[in-house]
């Protein structure tokens, strides 16, 4: 059987027949879209969960689509004849992205179609085996296999900041679904990998997604990068698995511990523009005795903001068992499943650790002499896209360290979007045992205020300033105005950090 991480590749030097298969894929309705219309949800919903036997079922017909299904996406061969007409087949077989099976032929990698945040048509292409499902569960263990869409690759693409930018640098850059999203809003791209295969794919991917060509530079981390060299936006979805060696490079990270995102975010500082953005997806240690807040905080490299969101954690025993059955590991000898099992915790007994977090961090490139760095815990579900939110969220810090409490009350706010106030307590209760204020957007958060507060924020709506609105509540609840200005910035200058309430010109 062929190593699924050396098998020949199609050929990145033929722009023409590249454009030709794009263009056939779309006539075909090849496209995420058609892909949902075509299985129905359920079937739609079980590739993610690497259950192929419904999009089969559902294929079993004889239109164009049906078959290119079945040939791109769930690797079944089919009968040349049967695609004489709707793909370019000599061109694509000549080029590489087909072979010649007796009468029929198949995929030599995978094709998965994938939407972009505009109803852009992209194809993402991988290592067979590895579309349906993403990331999870394929029992893949050649070294250099090139993952397709899984959900931590969506889940950076979500969070990143999309604002025009003139340089955007894609580090790890797998199947290249990153440099895809940055090409629509970069001029220029640089993507890196460790793994030549990988730049190869990302070169497959947006040739066929039609959109421009990446600077490609082979190597680890920031070592493809010129020391001169700055960037606009940095993303990195890293090999951020915590693990006992390095046997996958697609997610193992070969450092000890957690070295490797602690050393992507600590370079990344001195490779960013003034206001720039860096965006990761990391795991980190959650080590006996030390506190996972400061450890984080200790990664934020100097001149940076940073926010950095946990958003799950798992005890060491279900860190190591989620990646062992991500292996395929659990399916192999039970002598040898229990060994690597040891060897995980052992190394994580070794090294004091009791669980490992899981999340995103956010670094942005600033001048002040007093950077803003914001460590929290926020499982709870958001609304994504979030880039928008993540620019706003600096934005807001920016606005409130440049202002003392006498400017910010002269400043005018207004309440954001889908905020709505909910107030509890008994039934029947004359007064509301406390007030809350809920997000419906972005982070969707919720936080408690007075009812001081909840009266200033349901009266902003940019018209008047802070203060006096502060004067006219003490008016009405016959409180001092000047204690009231007094006491009242701290929860303002909360209720603007946290988005519920927006800074107006």
């Amino acid at each position: 059987m062929t190593d699924t991480g050396s098998a020949p590749l199609p050929a990145a030097d033929h722009p023409g027949t590249t454009a030709r298969l794009r263009a056939a894929l779309l006539a075909a309705s090849f496209t995420a879209d058609g892909l949902l219309d075509l299985l129905g949800a359920p079937a739609y919903a079980a590739l993610a969960r690497s259950e192929t036997v419904p999009a089969l079922r559902a294929t079993r017909g004889d239109t164009p689509l049906e078959a290119l299904v079945r040939l791109f996406l769930l690797q079944q061969p089919v009968p040349a004849a049967r695609l004489a007409g709707v793909l370019p087949v000599d061109d694509a077989v000549d080029a590489g992205w087909l072979t010649r099976v007796g009468g029929e032929v198949a995929a030599t990698v995978d094709v998965r179609p994938y939407g972009g945040p505009d109803g852009e048509d992209w194809f993402i292409v991988s290592d067979l085996g590895c579309a349906v499902g993403g990331a999870g569960g394929i029992g893949q263990r050649a070294e250099n296999v090139v993952l397709g869409v899984g959900g931590a690759s969506t889940t950076l693409a979500g969070i990143t900041v999309r604002t025009p930018v003139g340089s955007a640098l894609d580090l790890g850059t797998g199947s290249g679904i990153q440099a895809l999203h940055a090409a629509q809003h970069a001029t220029r791209v640089t993507a890196t990998d460790l793994n030549p295969r990988a730049l190869h794919i990302t070169a497959l991917t947006l040739a066929l997604s039609g959109a421009p060509a990446a600077d490609l530079r082979e190597g680890s981390l920031f070592e493809p990068v010129r020391q001169d060299e700055t960037f606009d936006l940095i993303v990195s979805n890293p090999p951020f698995v915590i693990s006992p060696g390095a046997r996958l490079t697609y997610r193992d990270g070969g450092m000890s511990g957690d070295d490797l995102c602690r050393t992507l975010v600590q370079q990344a500082g001195d490779r960013l523009n003034e206001g720039g953005f860096a965006q990761f997806l990391a795991n980190w240690q959650h080590v006996e005795g030390e506190d996972w807040q400061e450890r984080l905080r200790s990664w934020v490299p100097r001149g940076c903001d940073a926010w950095i969101v946990q958003r799950e954690t798992q005890d060491v025993t279900q860190y190591a068992e989620l990646w062992l059955r991500d292996a395929g590991d659990h399916r192999e000898d039970p002598a040898e499943y229990q060994a690597r099992y040891d060897a995980w915790l052992d190394e994580f007994e070794a090294r004091k650790v009791k669980g490992i977090g899981f999340g995103w961090i956010t670094l942005r490139k600033t001048s002040a002499a007093e950077p803003s760095i914001v460590v929290e815990e926020w499982p709870h579900p958001v609304e994504q896209p979030l880039g928008d939110a993540i620019r706003a969220h600096f934005e807001r810090v920016g606005h409130l360290r440049e202002r003392d409490d006498a400017a910010l009350l002269e400043g005018h706010f207004r309440l954001a979007a889908e905020v709505v106030q909910e107030q509890v307590g008994l039934p029947g209760a004359e007064d509301p045992e406390h007030v809350v204020l809920r997000q419906h957007r972005g982070m969707r958060r919720a936080t408690k205020v007075d009812t001081v507060g909840a009266g200033f924020a349901g009266v902003c709506d940019g018209t008047l300033s802070a203060g006096r609105i502060l004067d006219a509540i003490a008016q009405l609840v016959g409180e001092d105005p000047v204690a009231l200005r007094d006491r009242t910035p701290a929860q303002i200058r909360l209720l603007v950090e946290q988005g519920f309430l927006e800074p107006v010109a």
